[in-house]
């Protein structure tokens, strides 16, 4: 319950390979367009608004993206591309990219550390009121409670879905159980509710005119 007149304050916490594994999904296969990050970060303040009451408006104040990066030496030309790609995402959108060295032989390593870290000290700091965990990593549950010691309310936005090779994006069990609120991302296309607003979450190019 919040104090009159006060902002819910949300931070929002990506598993960068988490959320880049489903923009891919949903750009490729799926062709419904970009996963944008203003127009996510809308929708988990509109989400959270309907579940924290007593405060006059939802913002989300700090955003920070978490994964592992190729030096140039290691990447190729394409890799280089889409990580430039994603940095100018995250910079238009005010997320605070947060990359960790990455290695061809070792691969992401540490990355889950940086964010637990990261999110433990924004909730320490008193500078948010719901903590939003964007991944599926069942590792995150000791970070969940020890968030909602210190007061945070932690939401798990996460992805459910089966690519085309087999592969599947999900939510570990125990995270789902631990976390105060949760949403699959995905479900909201079938759902009555929240359709228009997972249509609202990708944005396409439009085609040449004439």
């Amino acid at each position: 319950m919040g104090e009159h007149g006060a902002i819910c304050r949300l931070g929002v916490f990506y598993d960068g390979s988490f959320f880049s594994y489903a923009r891919h999904y949903y750009y490729h296969e799926r062709q419904l367009g970009w996963l944008r990050h203003p127009e996510f970060h809308r929708f988990l303040e509109k989400y959270i608004g309907l579940r924290e009451q007593g405060f006059a408006s939802y913002k989300v104040v700090y955003a920070a993206w978490h994964q592992g990066l190729f030096t140039s030496k290691d990447a190729t030309a394409e890799q280089l591309k889409r990580d430039r790609n994603v940095y100018h995402d995250l910079m238009h959108a005010g997320v605070e990219p947060k990359y960790l060295p990455m290695s061809q032989t070792q691969g992401e390593k540490g990355v889950d550390v940086a964010l637990a870290v990261d999110a433990l000290q924004v909730g320490l700091g008193r500078m948010i009121d719901v903590a939003v965990l964007v991944t599926g990593d069942g590792d995150f549950v000791p970070l969940v409670r020890a968030l909602n010691k210190q007061g945070v309310r932690v939401l798990a936005a996460y992805f459910t879905f089966e690519a085309k090779n087999g592969s599947k994006s999900f939510i570990n069990e125990r995270l789902l159980s631990a976390a105060n609120y949760a949403v699959d991302i995905d479900a909201l296309g079938s759902s009555k509710e929240h359709k228009q607003d997972f249509a609202t979450l990708f944005w396409k190019a439009r085609a040449p005119s004439g």
